[in-house]
Formats: structure tokens, C-alpha cells, sequence
């Protein structure tokens, strides 16, 4: 049983999918209808930068999402669809659209204006420099968790990412943050790492943020995915289309629960994991989780063509 999955912000590069674009001449369609839908030449800010504009949520999250459908074109139009060469999906984060469009589930032009919708309001739900996020390293949910819900801060500090073992990433208010990163430096914690983030995401701070989805995502139609989807709030397989949309808006405030998620695939038998997009964060969280399952990147022309090559479709 095979999986496929697409990153979240974070994962974005000035540059990338430039090897994709100059070798590719299917993609270009892809770009084009991005940039149509956001009228905004955002394959340019991609290919070209600057690196400050790129990385602002409401360029980002629609970014990353059009390099994850450019791969997924190129293995449609060689007979590599998603349905022939996975089984089950999951999305970390953003990465939830990016998956559903992949599944046609979303339209491209839907999720290009949802996700610069969603970016724009996770930007402005909580006033700038007032958030913080923190990736803590060496210990576990549990642990994090007694600690936040231990303490006496009043403020909003919560868990945004449970993304492996030993790799939890908390998000809220600036001074709480601060405080339970203090108060874990006794409860051995190897590394806590401020992350360069524009606002607290997936925390209770994101409500204003979570309504607005609310509101856009009723008027928006989605198809029954072609194969199940594993969603960050629930991690369960689900193709029902109104379940979807629950999720989706819920997941604005929620913590994203990849651990859980890789641990669900291993559960259902899944024995390889295709991350499709920039990077590789979630091929090496996969390594951490679940260190037997057979790993693919697919981030470049280099990996696609040697995936083509190697790869025997199920």
C-alpha cells in the first residue's frame, strides 16, 4: 500500500521548480492558471524572489501548493496519475489543499484563491510581532502538553505541530511562549528554536482566520476524492466532501497531528510514503516516525525522472 503527501509552509525556496518549468512544457498551463486566478505573476516571485516576498504567508501557501500540482501533471501526463501510484493521501497543513486538488477533489483556481484567502487571514488575525511559534526538540507531546496545561499562564500558548517524535512545535501569544519555553529548559529539552514566522499559527489566535474559511469554503465545491485523504484534525481516512470542509476549517485553530498521521499509515499497512512538493521535510519527518517505510522525494527533475524510471506502478 502506497501513500502521497504534500508539505506545508516552510518549505518554500526562491528557485524552486525552475528545473521543472525549463523542462516540463506541460507545466507551464499550471503557472499560468495560478497566476490568472490571483491576478499576480507569482511563478516570477518563485523563480525569481526577492526571498521577503515569497516567504509572506499569503505568497507562500499558494507557492508551495502550485509546485506540488506542476509534479502531479507531469505524472499525469506520463501515466503515473495519483490514483495508479498511491492509495491513501495526507497534507501537512496547506499541504491538506494541495492534496485535495492532486485528488480532484479542488479545482486549481479554487485552491490558488482559498489558499491566498487563507494566507491573507492567518496574516492578519493577530496583530504582527505580538505571536510567536517555537519548535521544541527532545520531547514528547505528553510532556509538552502537562506543561502548558500545568502552568499558570493565563495567556494563549498551545500545540500548533505534533510533527514526529521529539519534534513538537507550540504557538501563541509571545510572552507565553517565552514563559513555557522556560519553564521546559528543565524538563530536558535538547533544542527550542524560535521559528521566523508572520503569526501564530494554529492556535486559538487563528479564530478570526477560521471563520473566514468558514464562510469562503460553504461556497465552494468539492468533488469526492479519487482515492481517501487522511486529515490533520482527525487523522482518518474520509471522502465524504462535507466532512472535508469541517476539517479544513478546523484545522485553521487546530494542532497538526502528522506523528499520528504517519502512525495511522502504518497502521493501515501503508509501505511507502511519495512526498510531492519543495524540500524534503516530510520524507525526513517520515524517517523519524515510521523509519520502515520505503521513502520518495519528488522535488526536481532529477527525482521525477528517476521515480518514472524506477518506480512500478501498483
Amino acid at each position: 500500500m502506497n501513500s502521497i503527501v504534500f508539505p506545508g509552509q516552510g518549505s518554500q525556496y526562491v528557485g524552486m521548480g525552475k528545473d521543472l518549468f525549463d523542462s516540463f512544457p506541460e507545466i507551464k498551463v499550471i503557472f499560468e492558471e495560478v497566476n490568472d486566478a490571483l491576478d499576480q505573476n507569482l511563478s516570477r516571485l518563485i523563480f525569481d524572489g526577492p526571498d521577503d516576498e515569497l516567504i509572506l504567508t499569503e505568497n507562500a501557501q499558494p507557492a508551495i501548493m502550485t509546485i506540488g500540482i506542476t509534479i502531479i501533471e507531469i505524472l499525469n501526463s506520463r501515466g503515473f496519475s495519483v490514483d495508479k501510484i498511491s492509495n491513501i493521501s495526507a497534507g501537512h497543513s496547506l499541504g491538506e489543499y494541495t492534496s485535495l486538488t492532486a485528488l480532484n477533489s479542488l479545482s486549481l483556481t479554487d485552491t490558488a484563491k482559498l489558499l491566498r484567502l487563507r494566507g491573507k487571514a492567518m496574516q492578519n488575525s493577530f496583530p504582527s510581532g505580538e505571536g510567536s511559534m517555537a519548535a521544541i526538540l527532545g520531547l514528547d507531546i505528553d510532556e509538552v502538553r502537562e506543561t502548558i496545561n500545568s502552568s499558570k499562564i493565563k495567556n494563549v500558548c498551545q500545540i500548533a505541530n505534533d510533527n514526529a517524535p521529539g519534534q513538537i512545535v507550540i504557538s501563541g501569544e509571545i510572552n507565553a511562549v517565552n514563559d513555557i519555553l522556560d519553564l521546559l529548559k528543565g524538563k530536558g529539552v535538547k533544542k527550542a528554536i524560535k521559528l521566523p514566522v508572520s503569526a501564530p499559527f494554529h492556535c486559538d489566535l487563528m479564530n478570526e482566520a477560521k471563520e473566514i474559511m468558514k464562510n469562503e469554503l460553504m461556497s465552494i465545491v468539492l468533488n469526492k476524492p479519487i482515492i481517501p485523504i487522511i486529515q490533520n484534525t482527525t487523522v482518518n481516512t474520509t471522502e465524504d466532501t462535507e466532512e472535508i470542509k469541517s476539517n479544513l476549517v478546523n484545522q485553521v485553530t487546530a494542532t497538526v497531528r502528522w506523528r499520528e498521521t504517519m502512525e495511522k499509515f502504518k497502521e493501515l499497512g501503508v509501505d511507502s510514503i511519495i512526498e510531492v512538493g519543495a524540500g524534503n521535510v516530510l520524507t525526513n519527518l517520515a524517517k523519524r516516525s515510521v523509519p520502515n517505510l520505503q521513502r520518495f522525494t519528488l522535488n526536481s527533475k532529477e527525482s521525477l525522472e528517476n521515480f518514472m524510471r524506477d518506480y512500478s506502478i501498483v
